[in-house]
This record gives structure tokens, C-alpha cells and sequence, in this order.
């Protein structure tokens, strides 16, 4: 498995298993599914409520707990100091673990005093609660904010990328300061498929368009992907994204593509462009 090191100490495989919106015994099959197909990087949230799920996958599991990448994160109503810290021990609680590997800010709040918040988040992995951390749906003039005028030591940032969403501005700052970018929604909830150029490289490689979109963000330097998927098919046929070789004019196709196309943005979401 292609795995992303970053500064910090992040060491996570390429390929993770999203679990949003699945929970309960479906949640926990499909976690205990990928496990015995070769995931070791899975990804939950709490505001997911399928923590509980996971962790049961995890019991169940024969793997080791420290042959898996876990992450999971805080909601952004959450991030006064207190509840920051009652919000990751209910993680870890549900979870059946001592330790996260990545912990991150799941949105910017609203009002919030950042400052303090990032204070916790970086005492929270020395205290060894998380074993690194990061920031997730953070424009970039915040990111920046936090990397470089609070000097927090981020490991990771979480944002949604796909070939219909340009993120190169976020990407090129994250790999020059050492850290991993995990592309959430990486298929735009099946949009990218449906697009006719990534349909013909696919049949050009005999392979599916899936696997083409998944390809040309694994392909890109300091970048992970969390596609969910619940099938045994599915969750194989992303694992096989790895044995895709696109080329210069496949990617210049793709390159080619709008990318404005933003498919996560809530009421709450921040200024993109600050």
C-alpha cells in the first residue's frame, strides 16, 4: 500500500476508507470488510455518529490497532478548550482506543476564539491523545494563520478535492510546509464519472472512471484519498485505482476540466476565498 509521510511524524496509507454517511451495522460491516481486504487508513468524524460503529469493526477486526491509520475529528460547535477535550475523549471512548493517529479541527467555527482552540488541539497530541494532527474544510489564509502566525504542527489538512474542483493553491502551500492533503469526496458524489473525458481515458486503460479520478489525485505529490464505499466491490475496485498509469495527455484532459464545481458547502462553511 502507497503510503504519505509528513512532517510531524504523519505516516498514512494513500487509500482510506470514508465512512460518511454509513452507521451502525452497516458502518461496522463495511469498516470490518475493508480491513480483511487490505485498508489500513479509515476515517470517521463525530459529527458522523458512527464512531461506536467503527470501533466495533475495530474490536472485531484479527488486525493489529497499530497497523491502521485512524482519524477522526471535532465539530466546529465544539472548539472552546473544555469541549474540545470532552469531544476527543468521547472519540476515544467510542472508538475502543488510548490514541487517534490524526485529529483534526473538522470545520472553522463560528466566533470562536482560534487561537485557544489550536492551543488544545496541539496539547491534546502532546499529551499523546492524538498522534499527530490537523485542520479540515480550512480556507487557505486561515490554514496559513494557523501554520504560521499560531506555528502549530500540523501534519495533515482535510479538504474536498476532485478534477471538478481546483485546490492547487491549498496543495502547493500544504507540501511547502510539509504537510499531507487528504481529498475528501474525491468522485464529487459520482460527478466525475459521469464526465465523458474521464469515461473515455478510463476505457482507453480498461479501467473504470473511478479508478481514473481516484488515479490522477493519488498521482499528485502529498495527496490521500477517503473514497466511502460499502460493497466489496467497490471498496476492491478503489484499492485497484493504484494500478491505473495515466499519462501526460490523460492528464492534460483531465487538467482541462472545470474546476469550479464544489459539491460540500454548507450553511456554516467558511469564506472559500479568504
Amino acid at each position: 500500500m502507497h503510503r504519505l509521510t509528513s512532517q510531524h511524524g504523519l505516516d498514512m496509507p494513500a487509500i482510506g476508507l470514508g465512512t460518511w454517511p454509513m452507521t451502525g451495522a452497516e458502518c461496522t460491516r463495511a469498516v470490518h470488510q475493508a480491513l480483511e481486504l487490505g485498508y489500513r487508513h479509515i476515517d470517521t468524524a463525530t459529527a458522523y455518529d458512527n464512531e461506536a460503529a467503527v470501533g466495533q469493526a475495530l474490536r472485531d477486526s484479527p488486525v493489529a490497532r497499530e497497523q491502521i491509520h485512524l482519524t477522526t475529528k471535532v465539530w466546529w460547535d465544539r472548539l472552546t478548550p473544555t469541549a474540545m477535550r470532552q469531544s476527543l475523549e468521547d472519540s476515544l471512548r467510542a472508538l475502543g482506543t488510548e490514541q487517534v493517529d490524526l485529529f483534526h479541527i473538522h470545520w472553522p467555527g463560528k466566533d470562536w476564539d482560534l487561537a485557544r482552540s489550536i492551543d488544545t488541539l496541539v496539547a491534546l497530541r502532546d499529551e499523546g491523545k492524538a498522534r499527530c494532527i490537523g485542520v479540515a474544510n480550512f480556507p487557505l489564509g486561515l490554514l496559513r494563520q494557523v501554520a504560521e502566525e499560531l506555528g502549530a504542527p500540523l501534519s495533515a489538512i482535510q479538504v474536498e478535492y476532485h478534477a471538478l474542483l481546483d485546490q492547487q493553491p491549498l496543495l502547493d502551500y500544504a507540501r511547502q510546509h510539509g504537510m499531507a492533503l487528504t481529498a475528501y469526496t474525491p468522485l464529487a458524489r459520482g460527478r466525475v464519472a459521469e464526465q465523458q473525458v474521464i469515461r473515455d481515458i478510463a476505457a482507453k486503460h480498461g479501467a473504470l472512471p473511478s479508478q481514473v479520478a481516484l488515479k490522477w489525485l493519488l498521482d499528485q505529490d502529498g495527496v490521500a484519498v477517503i473514497p466511502k464505499a460499502s460493497s466489496e466491490h467497490n471498496q476492491l475496485s478503489n484499492l485497484a485505482a493504484l494500478q491505473v498509469q495515466l499519462d501526460d495527455q490523460d492528464r492534460a484532459l483531465i487538467a482541462a476540466l472545470p474546476k469550479d464545481q464544489r459539491v460540500v458547502n454548507p450553511e456554516f462553511a467558511p469564506d472559500w476565498n479568504s
